[in-house]
This record gives structure tokens, C-alpha cells and sequence, in this order.
């Protein structure tokens, strides 16, 4: 497994040499918004509405201070937002009377954010800090990592446990980027484009 790993993440890497979050900010609690907006819905969808939301609040101040119904206009065609309308105002809120207005940057206290899961925890712990071992276990993740035969099942925190067990520590948050434009771009979930992927050799699913 550890050669296997070790090959896999060499043909990611070679593929994609950078290993950008898909989400655009500037500040860090803009990377918590976008990521509880991105809850299923497209990064490329949250991309075109986080512009407009920033603008009109454009400080951590001013967004706890904002009205739950005016930014539920702002984020209307993520889906879902009236909870995530409410979950961005009340996370904002928390990170200035708990936080000093920073995001913190341990699972525990993340996890006391509103509308902060594990996988939102995990991302903004390899994002803005570096974290060793962070898995971020998307659906992309999942899929592909099944297919792979690095994982089993679909529930992300039995997932993220086996991911965790065997991906480099340093590696893991680049490595789960990289799943993601791989799975985009190659291992869709419905047409998968087999002809062109450089990992066949370690796929389930794969049948030439």
C-alpha cells in the first residue's frame, strides 16, 4: 500500500503540479464562508457570489453585524441559504467574542464554529495552516479514492480515518486538491474518461 500511495501521488503531482484550493479569498475567514457555501454547491458557483458578498461586507466586523435576511440575498443561488445565510453571520460573530477575530486553528475549536463539519475543519486546517494530516473528504474524495482501492465505504469520517492512515501527513491536503481537479477534469462520476487516465493501473473499476 505504501508503494502504491507513494506512485499515486507522484502521477497527481506530476499532473498537477500546483494544488490550489478552487476557492477564492484573501482573508481567512473568507476561506470559512466560501467553504460552508460550497456545501452542495459548485466552487465555481460560490466563486461568482463571494465578490458581491465581500464587497458588502468587507470586514469580519461588518459581516457579524450584518442582517441574516441581507445576506441570505447575497448567497440565494448557492442553495440552502438561509442556513448558510445564518451559519456565515453566527460563525463571523463567534470568531470575534472567542476568537480575537481569527480563525482558530485546531479541530476542536473549529469544530464550535456554526456550520463548521469536518471537512470544512480539515480544509481550513491545511489551507491556512499547514496542518499535517489533513484530509478533506469531498465527494471527488470519496469517489475516486474507492475506485483506487485507498478507501472503503462512503461515510467521510471513516474515510477521512483510513486516508489518514496511510497518506503522507505533509502530503495529505495537496494530495485531496489534487483528487479534486483530477475528478473534475478525468475521473467524473458518471463518464469517466478511461482512456486518458494515467491511474487505470490501480483502478477497481477500470476494465480495458
Amino acid at each position: 500500500m505504501k508503494e502504491k500511495v507513494s506512485a499515486i501521488i507522484d502521477i497527481l503531482k506530476n499532473r498537477y503540479a500546483d494544488a490550489p484550493c478552487a476557492l477564492h479569498y484573501s482573508k481567512d475567514y473568507e476561506l470559512m464562508i466560501a467553504v460552508r457555501l460550497s456545501a452542495q454547491c459548485t466552487d465555481a458557483r460560490v466563486n461568482l457570489v463571494t465578490p458581491g458578498l465581500f464587497a458588502a461586507y468587507p470586514t469580519l466586523e461588518a459581516m457579524a453585524n450584518a442582517e441574516i435576511s441581507d445576506v441570505e440575498h447575497h448567497v440565494h443561488s448557492c442553495g440552502f441559504y438561509k442556513h448558510k445565510a445564518r451559519d456565515i453571520v453566527l460563525a463571523c460573530q463567534m470568531l470575534l467574542s472567542d476568537y480575537n477575530g481569527k480563525v482558530p486553528g485546531t479541530m476542536s475549536e473549529l469544530l464550535r464554529l456554526p456550520g463548521v463539519g469536518r471537512k470544512t475543519a480539515n480544509l481550513l486546517l491545511g489551507d491556512l495552516y499547514g496542518t499535517p494530516g489533513s484530509v478533506v473528504c469531498d465527494t471527488h474524495c470519496i469517489r475516486i479514492c474507492g475506485r483506487l482501492g485507498l478507501s472503503q465505504g462512503k461515510d467521510p469520517e471513516k474515510v477521512e480515518t483510513q486516508l489518514r492512515a496511510i497518506l503522507p501527513p505533509e502530503e495529505s491536503s495537496d494530495f485531496c486538491h489534487r483528487i479534486v481537479l483530477f475528478g473534475r477534469d478525468c475521473c467524473t462520476a458518471r463518464n469517466p474518461k478511461c482512456a486518458e487516465c494515467p491511474l487505470t493501473m490501480f483502478c477497481r473499476e477500470f476494465s480495458a
